[in-house]
């Protein structure tokens, strides 16, 4: 949520701070929602990889309420290795999502049940290099699928980030094995110029006799019996769905923010949640302190 003009420009980046979410990254998974309904019935869920939360805030929105209209069965766990500032009716775990004690911590949360849903908008730090960006986020992606076949329950559902590439067709084909509806989808509020999307999961199913383990091999073909249909004629083409309505705002679109509709001159907001801790903290304290040049 830096201050950069574009993102000035950038209509659900200006959204996000009028309607009090944390990220633009919030509409993404509202969106999801809005297409396929995967919040339906849904007590229990994990965001993996959370901070700064606002994918947290909309599960605790949505799924929670506000007010004098709270769900209490309702339970959210969010997991992430950096410190995240507290939401309410949100459990916090500082952790590592490819350790099983991980996944024992959330299920001690749920008191020894399993998750409706699990989401995960992680992604790492990219390079702009995609061969390497989109490798290391096919990692991220099945390090987070270890850990959901620890904690979600049979017919649950799994939400996560993946990046556009020549491994999704294989990644795809990893999902299949634990999930028998899988799709790739592109949220309207993801920007087009973005190599992100977002895989839906559906109706966990894990093949008879599985038991979960974070060992699993990471992107090895061998790892996927049906991996031979990737060939020729009969290659797995992977469903992909845009997610929006096509009326709305364009993510890759700037707008005017000089005068608003009433005639008065937009004003910058802060952020809802300023950064904890962010790696450039140093530096701005030595700025201050005059130990730095500008």
């Amino acid at each position: 949520m830096g201050k950069s003009s574009k993102d000035k420009r950038d209509i659900y980046y200006r959204k996000a701070k009028e309607e009090g979410w944390r990220a633009r990254s919030a509409f993404k998974l509202i969106q999801i929602n809005e297409e396929f309904s995967i919040f339906e019935g849904v007590k229990k869920v994990v965001d993996l990889c959370a901070a700064p939360g606002s994918w947290s805030q909309v599960l605790s929105r949505e799924l929670r309420g506000e007010g004098d209209h709270v769900d209490p069965e309702v339970k959210i766990v969010a997991v992430d290795l950096q410190q995240m500032a507290p939401l309410p009716g949100v459990i916090q775990i500082q952790g590592d999502i490819t350790k099983t004690s991980t996944a024992h911590q959330i299920i001690g949360h749920f008191e020894g049940q399993h998750a409706d849903l699990v989401v995960c908008d992680g992604a790492p730090d990219v390079t702009g290099l995609h061969d390497m960006d989109e490798y290391i986020q096919g990692q991220l992606l099945i390090a987070a699928l270890n850990i959901t076949t620890h904690v979600l329950k049979a017919g649950g559902t799994f939400v996560a980030k993946i990046f556009r590439g020549k491994d999704v067709a294989l990644l795809y084909s990893q999902l299949r094995i634990f999930f028998p509806t899988v799709v790739c989808s592109k949220p309207r509020s993801s920007r087009n110029s973005s190599i992100e999307a977002f895989v839906v999961c559906q109706d966990y199913s894990p093949p008879a006799g599985y038991k979960p383990t974070m060992a699993n091999p990471l992107l090895d073909p061998k790892s996927v019996p049906d991996f031979k249909l990737l060939e020729g004629i009969n290659r797995v083409v992977v469903p992909f769905v845009a997610c929006g309505d096509l009326s709305a705002f364009d993510s890759d679109m700037t707008y005017p923010t000089k005068e608003l509709a009433d005639g008065t001159k937009y004003k910058p907001l802060e952020p809802t949640q300023p950064p904890i801790n962010p790696p450039y903290q140093t530096a701005c304290q030595m700025k201050k302190d005059g130990l730095l040049n500008s």
